[in-house]
């Protein structure tokens, strides 16, 4: 089994494979492409984002720049998606997102896991846990969202919170760690 194949199957692989780098680095100039174009290309854009992103479902996404990822491939988005400035997905892992969800300023969200044994950490040994986001669901600004999370549909998750578990359907959450606050 490749490293890329354990890594997408949630095992253990080695981040510093030679296909992992290559393809990082490949990722790392389209996004380049993708950030330096002018505001006004959003056609380019897109065409960017559709090579880029593993699934798109439809014409209707906003991603504003800048943007971030690590592979692309594992990010899918439902219809009329919507992300502001500087959202970072690290996606070693499937990330899901359902339709019509808006992402805030300084979003973030993890798939990757590393040992909390230094020794065991500095072997650049890691997995990656995937990440799904339901239908309706508003990510404030400046939210982490921790490996192995899922958020249900009709959620809203307030500014500034750290998602480290799951969130139920129909709910607002807030905080560090994100607890829900009440439901709707």
């Amino acid at each position: 089994m490749s490293e890329k194949e354990k890594m997408l199957a949630g095992e253990i692989y080695s981040a510093i494979d030679p296909e992992l780098i290559r393809e990082l680095g490949e990722t790392r100039e389209k996004i380049h492409l993708f950030n330096s174009l002018h505001p006004s290309e959003k056609q380019k854009m897109k065409e960017i984002l559709f090579g880029l992103l593993g699934h798109i479902d439809d014409e209707e996404i906003i991603v504003n720049q800048p943007f971030r990822c690590d592979y692309g491939k594992q990010i899918s988005v439902g219809k009329r998606f919507f992300a502001n400035f500087n959202f970072t997905v690290l996606d070693e892992a499937r990330v899901t997102i359902g339709d019509d969800c808006f992402i805030g300023p300084n979003v973030s969200i993890y798939t990757a896991c590393h040992s909390t044994d230094p020794i065991e950490r500095n072997s650049r040994q890691e997995w990656a846990e995937p990440v799904t986001i339901g239908d309706n669901v508003w990510i404030g600004g400046s939210v982490t969202i921790l490996p192995g999370v899922t958020i249900g549909d009709n959620v809203t998750i307030g500014a500034g919170s750290v998602v480290t578990a799951d969130i139920p359907s129909n709910s607002v959450a807030v905080g560090n760690p994100c607890k829900v606050i009440r439901t709707i």
